[in-house]
């Protein structure tokens, strides 16, 4: 006969996985949550303080649930010296004594390492639960199938690859950003990339994307619509953000073309470690490095470097820049 946990160690970076479970536990509380839940941030509340909370008897219930954030990564950090190592040795030597109505969650926003000192006694008593999240790899094809199973909505991968370069792994702001759009588009079709770049901070960086592929097609004007756009969106910056995102862009396209003519695979995965990006960024970037040669690109990163001295200085308004540079770029 299985014995029902008296603890939980739920860590990981999926937070949206990591999260459901813990809504879950809340859900299996039924209407004594209210009166028999209480929440503590690790790093603020002292192990004793948590235990104490846990061993409380349940108000008219048969079990209390008490959740701690980050309090097993606070106690056993680098640095947290004897303090720690008691309060360490204090967690560990109670959690195989808890009241059989406690119900301990302890959450970590990170994978523990599998030499951590609570979680290696958790796994040796037997007595919890460790469920470890991990974050998917492929966070393009996540926002998909999530797209798909949770919301019951197609998105295109270009679409899907907008919205992972725009949240840096955050998973709970990815789900944020793909309700957004799944509501907007609502169900008319699939969604599209134009649909990410209308209602998320994708837009400025697909402006900038599809203003060097007007350069590279010599189309000057296309590419100061889309300067102007971005400024417009952006009322608040006079134009040395938006300088500061075109330098950006020109020396990644010059590090990428150094990667491909040093014999570096074109794949999105391999070039995006290579240069420190997400992978859709780096397939945008390996299409478009293409189109031009190692020596036009650092001509144009002159030309950038030129502007940029000269805006610094005072001798040019930002927006007379971004005109000029445009003119000098779409003749290259």
């Amino acid at each position: 006969m299985s014995v029902t946990p008296r603890f939980y160690i739920l860590h990981g970076d999926d937070s949206i996985s990591r999260q459901a479970a813990l809504a879950k536990m809340r859900a299996a509380m039924g209407e004594d949550v209210a009166l028999n839940c209480s929440e503590f941030d690790g790093r603020e509340t002292p192990v004793p303080d948590v235990l104490a909370a846990a061993k409380s008897l349940p108000f008219l219930a048969d079990k209390r649930l008490v959740i701690a954030r980050g309090l097993i990564s606070h106690i056993t950090r680098k640095g947290a010296g004897q303090a720690g190592k008691r309060a360490t040795k204090r967690l560990i030597d109670e959690l195989a004594n808890l009241p059989e109505f406690a119900r301990l969650v302890l959450v970590e926003n990170e994978l523990l390492s599998d030499k951590n000192a609570v979680l290696t006694a958790a796994r040796e008593s037997g007595t919890g639960y460790i469920g470890a999240f991990k974050a998917p790899q492929d966070l393009t094809g996540w926002i998909m199938q999530r797209a798909r199973a949770e919301y019951g909505a197609e998105i295109s991968p270009g679409a899907a690859g907008a919205i992972a370069a725009v949240v840096n792994e955050d998973l709970l702001r990815a789900d944020s950003e793909l309700h957004k759009v799944v509501c907007y588009v609502d169900g008319e079709r699939e969604i599209g990339e134009e649909d990410v770049a209308a209602l998320t901070p994708y837009v400025p960086e697909a402006n900038i994307f599809e203003m060097v592929d007007a350069l590279a097609n010599g189309d000057g004007e296309r590419a100061l619509q889309l300067i102007y756009q971005s400024l417009h969106d952006r009322p608040k910056d006079p134009g040395f953000n938006l300088y500061g995102m075109i330098v950006r862009q020109f020396r990644l396209l010059v590090m990428a073309k150094d990667h491909l003519d040093a014999g570096g695979s074109s794949q999105a995965q391999s070039m995006g470690q290579a240069l420190g990006v997400h992978r859709f960024v780096a397939g945008k970037l390996a299409t478009q490095s293409r189109a031009f040669t190692l020596e036009q690109l650092e001509r144009i990163l002159k030309h950038l470097q030129r502007f940029d001295q000269d805006m610094k200085t005072g001798r040019i308004e930002p927006r007379l820049a971004l005109d000029l540079l445009v003119s000098s770029l779409a003749r290259q």
